[in-house]
Order: C-alpha cells, then structure tokens, then sequence
C-alpha cells in the first residue's frame, strides 16, 4: 500500500485519468473530490462490498436454477 500525505487542495493523480483532491480535512473527517472519466466507476467501499455480495447471492439462484432445468 502507498500511504501519502497530501493538504488541503493538493491532489493525487492515478494513471493519466484519474485525480483525488482533498477538499477539506476537519474533525478526524476528510473530503476528497474524485475526477475520472465516466467509465470509471466510482463507489464507496461499504457499498462496493455490498454489491459484490448481492451478485454472489444472485449468481448462485441462477446457477441452481440452472442445474434443476438440467435434470428436467
């Protein structure tokens, strides 16, 4: 993992497209502005996490489904 420091207004650039801004930093809470093209997606963990366990449910009722319309 690459840790950097980073104030108020400076930025980190990841690969050409992608830019992190912090916007404010305040209370053991920071702010940061994400500049990516449209077809890079963008998600808070928590949610990224979430999503990624409703597809695992949704991939397994399709594969049961699909082996029950084997045995038919």
């Amino acid at each position: 993992m690459l840790v950097l420091s980073r104030k108020n207004n400076e930025s980190i650039m990841i690969g050409k497209d992608i830019r992190i801004e912090v916007i404010q930093c305040e209370d053991g809470k920071v702010r940061l502005g994400i500049d990516a093209p449209p077809h890079v997606k963008v998600y808070r963990e928590e949610l990224f996490s979430l999503i990624k366990e409703e597809n695992k449910e949704a991939n397994k009722f399709q594969m049961s489904d699909i082996l029950k319309l084997k045995e038919l």
